[in-house]
């Protein structure tokens, strides 16, 4: 298998037209797995993790969901190579995403839901939570990230090299473009561990060839952990010549999305005589399976192929909005909605030494659940200071078990009106959706009820049918949302009036040597907080970490 590998990689660097390489690919892969037995490679040591991240990657955008538009070959062969992880979902929208992603726990309690972390925001995740690269550089790994953070960077408590990566290289927020200066707001952001750069080039591509050196300058005598976070997808779409050349007349044959808004801004866009956005994000797509593809080549070349688990996954559904270009069809909606297009994502995971290839994993499995899922792959104890809300889902991806899922997954969007919120909670058997939509003196809710084992593409609204099931869940949404700090991220498409942005936002972050040693307590005094705390309720949390009982009416923590 190494030497077809390798083999596949030269062919591609001496330029075999695209088509071609993928015919002898699939003929060379079908003789070897008629060939060669069923056993697994035997993995030396603990494994090398791979975490890549798309950013608005459809589910019906990559070659293994039945896509013939876009080639995605990279992406197919980690799926053939490996397992798709079938039922894995995400918050709607990016921060919260990536906050899950890195603490294994519910962004509701970090305060990271509503709204992505923007420019003028002060926010980041509570420096208290452990991250998930803290857990493998103190068991021994080297740990790197390449590519976007959009976890905080107003103090240098919030940044990647101060949250377990030794090295960092991209940028602090999103948006920052595809081609140079590489800025957000007219301030420039690209860095090496904090210092600005200059690199050159196609942003993917820069991103695949600093994973590369950093892969094959490693110190071999250590495992690594290294965290790929593309900008791609996401908008504003660009691309190379080439790529641009290889869809410009691709028709844009998109089935309705189903979702009212996204719907609606397709139309307008039409009766504007806009050009769609389809081409240019098949481009843009393109170009990340290519950089992903070059990550793998890297490792073929390296020996090092089949004891790293790599792991694949979008941030959220795909943009399936006018300007977005993505599809998420059969599943209904997209992203920052809670309908299954806008949470359940595209995700496949590969590890030779460990996972037989070419399987399925049925069981729902959450971003919040990589934390443990990852840590449990490489020996490692999930020792956190919090406890997790993620599971282990190892024994499913692994050994095939069936993991059921009795208690209830919350996720929650108001991105991006302020005041218009998007929710859900669901398990193997029901999802509730909710639209709630604040007005100055009103509040409209709009309930759909799905069961979801049944009706995977929601097309059969049960909440009439069922109004017991729509209180019970709509009241443990409730809850959920009472678990909220209440100065947790809110939707806010513009910065307060008169901010103005840094000209470098490497320079930003306030250095640790200017601030105090603790978080700063807030305005109630000390004897006043828990009962301060108990007077929001519903509110929100004063406390850090507070889970109310329920009994008290949302009040005092457990």
């Amino acid at each position: 298998m190494q030497q077809y590998e390798i083999a596949v990689a030269s062919a591609r660097r001496r330029g075999v037209p695209r088509h071609l390489l993928l015919l002898r690919a699939g003929l060379a892969l079908a003789l070897l797995l008629t060939t060669l037995s069923p056993a697994l490679a035997v993995a030396d040591g603990p494994p090398n993790v791979i975490v890549l991240v798309a950013d608005d990657l459809g589910w019906a955008d990559v070659g293994f969901h039945g896509n013939t538009e876009i080639e995605t070959p990279s992406l197919d062969r980690l799926a053939a190579e490996g397992v798709q992880l079938d039922r894995f979902y995400t918050t709607p929208i990016c921060s919260p995403t990536r906050a899950a992603l890195m603490t294994g726990r519910d962004p509701i309690r970090l305060g990271i839901v509503y709204g992505t972390i923007l420019p003028w925001h002060p926010h980041g995740v509570h420096p208290l939570e452990t991250f998930l690269p803290e857990l493998f550089l103190d068991a021994g790994y080297q740990t790197a990230m390449v590519g976007k953070w959009h976890l905080g960077h107003a103090q240098q408590t919030y940044h990647p090299n101060q949250r377990g990566f030794e090295h960092f290289y991209g940028h602090l927020h999103t948006e920052v473009g595809f081609f140079p200066p590489f800025g957000n707001l007219g301030g420039k952001d690209f860095q090496r561990n904090g210092v600005s750069i200059e690199d050159q080039g196609y942003e993917t591509f820069l991103l695949a060839n600093e994973a590369e050196r950093y892969i094959r300058e490693r110190d071999r005598e250590r495992p690594f952990f290294l965290y790929m976070p593309f900008i791609a997808p996401h908008t504003p779409l660009d691309a190379p010549p080439e790529l641009k050349a290889k869809y410009a007349g691709m028709d844009d044959q998109r089935l309705p999305a189903r979702s009212k808004n996204t719907d609606k801004t397709r139309l307008i866009s039409k009766l504007q005589r806009r050009p769609s956005a389809r081409p240019m994000y098949a481009a843009v797509v393109d170009g990340m399976d290519q950089a992903i593809g070059q990550v793998l080549e890297t490792l073929d070349e390296e020996g090092i192929a089949d004891n790293t688990l790599v792991l694949f996954f979008s941030d959220n559904g795909g943009a399936a909005y006018a300007t977005g270009g993505a599809d998420n069809v059969p599943l209904r909606g997209g992203k920052g909605e809670t309908f299954e297009g806008g949470i359940r994502v595209v995700a496949t995971l590969r590890w030779p030494a460990q996972i037989q290839a070419g399987g399925k994993v049925d069981s729902i499995m959450s971003v919040m659940d990589v934390l443990p899922t990852l840590a449990a792959a490489a020996g490692i104890e999930a020792r956190t200071e919090f406890p997790l809300d993620g599971r282990d889902m190892l024994p499913a991806i692994r050994d095939g078990q069936t993991m059921p899922r009795q208690e209830y997954l919350f996720f929650g969007s108001e991105t991006p009106i302020k005041g218009h919120y998007n929710l859900t909670a669901f398990n193997d058997h029901w999802k509730l959706v909710q639209e709630i939509v604040h007005g100055l003196s009103s509040v409209d809710v709009t309930n759909y009820l799905f069961r979801i084992g049944d009706d995977p593409y929601e097309y059969n609204n049960l909440a009439q049918e069922y109004p017991k099931v729509v209180a019970e869940l709509a009241e443990e949404i409730h809850y959920w949302r009472s678990l909220y700090p209440v100065a947790g991220t809110r939707s806010e498409l513009v910065p307060p009036p008169g901010w103005r942005a840094p000209l470098d936002w490497a320079q930003y972050p306030t250095p640790l040597e200017e601030l105090q040693g603790q978080a700063a307590p807030g305005m109630p005094p000390e004897n006043a907080l828990v009962p301060l705390d108990w007077q929001h309720g519903e509110a929100g949390r004063l406390i850090y970490n507070c889970e109310p009982y329920r009994m008290l009416g949302g009040g005092l923590c457990k």
